[in-house]
């Protein structure tokens, strides 16, 4: 098994920027990055995860991960992939998989390779503090348990496809870090339960927009 968490010392050269799930849309994506002036020999950007299925892009995240300045923890799409060959091609299809069935056994290989390699969480140093990253929420009430947690199928599933914390407006938090960012669940605009940050407000939609969190203000960021 690959690394479970990756983590990324302070970036003093430039911003450090978070984005929610992709899903496909990575021409949107870029639109949104010239928008704020990100400047990729100084920036870095991090995905929630969930880079591919629903769009027309997905077989662009292959090109995106080799890029020295993307990061991207796994979330539950690229999941569908790393099990593609045990999951219901009819439950990954209704859910945007389509693309992935016509590829050629040896892309797809590649596609589910390139996947698996993916860590369940990301940690970036800010000035302030370590913010985590997580596709849809972090499964334990400390982020210092984390790496323990993520070594059980259970918690790995929780890290991935749970909507508890948003839909029961939980705020209680993640204690051991300064802040955690998720996405996962869309929403209109970015929502903050005590330090976690949901940050999916639809770019993949055609209403939606990608929010880009700049991880050492923990506000959106600007040009």
């Amino acid at each position: 098994m690959h690394d479970l968490i990756q983590r990324f010392a302070r970036n003093t050269q430039g911003r450090d920027l978070a984005v929610g799930d992709i899903h496909g849309h990575f021409g949107r994506l870029e639109l949104a990055l010239r928008g704020v002036g990100f400047d990729p020999s100084r920036d870095r950007l991090f995905s929630v995860g969930d880079l591919a299925d629903r769009g027309p892009e997905s077989l662009a995240a292959l090109d995106w991960l080799k890029q020295p300045w993307f990061h991207a923890v796994r979330g539950n799409h690229e999941d569908y992939a790393v099990r593609y060959r045990s999951v219901d091609p009819d439950n990954w299809v209704m859910n945007g998989g389509a693309w992935f069935q016509i590829l050629t056994p040896e892309m797809q290989a590649a596609v589910s390779d390139a996947f698996a390699a993916l860590p369940y969480a990301i940690e970036v140093e800010t000035s302030a503090g370590i913010v985590g990253i997580v596709h849809a929420d972090c499964p334990t009430p400390d982020w210092g348990d984390l790496a323990l947690a993520l070594t059980r199928r259970s918690m790995r599933s929780t890290c991935i496809w749970s909507r508890v914390r948003i839909t029961e407006s939980d705020r209680t938090g993640v204690a051991g870090v300064r802040a955690v960012v998720v996405g996962h669940t869309p929403v209109h605009e970015p929502v903050t339960l005590a330090n976690v940050h949901h940050i999916d407000t639809g770019g993949w939609t055609s209403r939606g927009h990608f929010t880009l969190l700049d991880l050492s203000t923990l506000t959106p960021a600007t040009a």
